[in-house]
């Protein structure tokens, strides 16, 4: 008997990341949505077979992503996607939800309400969880958890979120990120174990390694080419960087 492969709305692909994480997971890109010309042009070089809306997607109806997908409501596995980060993150002003693009989050939360996906991944900035004492993310699984009422029944998304740190699961960068799941099937999520950390690993009571060590850069780069010079853009933000971790302390 063949095994159904749960079909993925993508919003906010980027260049399609997050997409191979969920492709190695054991699933399959139905759409992806996104607005940025060089990501499409990415997305379609490499995935020529994966279905692509290019749009604002305040302007793209949740009927357009379904019907892209060759999807109808409740049939979609996932929706997943990190709507635009700038105004939540440390290399931004902060702004959150009262500039225009930490309002996206409201289609990601649209399109969940309309497609009613079984479950549903939303990535961020870690400083999403603090943004004015935490308000944007309250308002953010408040508005994922209200019932919905779609022919005749009630749905409602069960809401987690954990903040993982890349570098605890074998990646060669500190990189902390606030992922928020949900799903309506009433499942308990549970957030991946950290499998690394500093020095040779760690030893449990009974002296066993529990962790393995952090990859490094050097391990991950060896081999490569010399990078081209930075742009002044990310010299400017990078000598922002350390005054910024001061004030909000992280």
């Amino acid at each position: 008997m063949a095994t159904l492969v749960p079909k993925v709305i993508s919003l906010f692909s980027g260049a399609g990341g997050l997409d191979i994480g969920f492709e190695a997971a054991g699933f399959e890109i139905a759409v992806a949505v996104e607005q940025d010309p060089s990501c499409c042009k990415t997305l379609r070089k490499n995935r020529p077979g994966c279905s692509l809306i290019e749009g604002d997607i305040t302007a793209i109806s949740t009927a357009e992503i379904l019907s892209a997908a060759g999807l109808g409501p409740l049939s979609a596995g996932l929706v997943i996607g990190g709507p635009p980060c700038q105004s939540f993150s440390l290399a931004g002003k902060r702004l959150g939800m009262d500039e225009e693009r930490g309002l996206l989050v409201l289609e990601f939360i649209r399109v969940v309400r309309e497609a009613l996906p079984i479950g549903f991944v939303m990535e961020n900035v870690k400083g999403m969880a603090n943004w004015n004492g935490g308000e944007a993310l309250r308002a953010i699984e408040a508005a994922l958890a209200e019932p919905i009422f779609f022919e005749g029944k009630q749905y409602h998304y069960k809401i987690q979120h954990s903040i993982l740190n890349a570098a605890h699961f074998g990646v060669p960068q500190f990189r902390e990120r606030i992922f928020l799941v949900g799903n309506r099937v009433g499942k308990e999520f549970t957030f991946p174990v950290q499998t690394h950390g500093p020095g040779s690993g760690q030893s449990d009571l009974f002296g066993a390694t529990s962790l393995s060590p952090y990859a490094t850069v050097s391990q991950a780069i060896c081999g490569l080419p010399e990078p081209d010079e930075p742009s002044d853009l990310a010299k400017r933000i990078s000598e922002t960087i350390k005054g910024r971790i001061e004030r909000h302390g992280y």
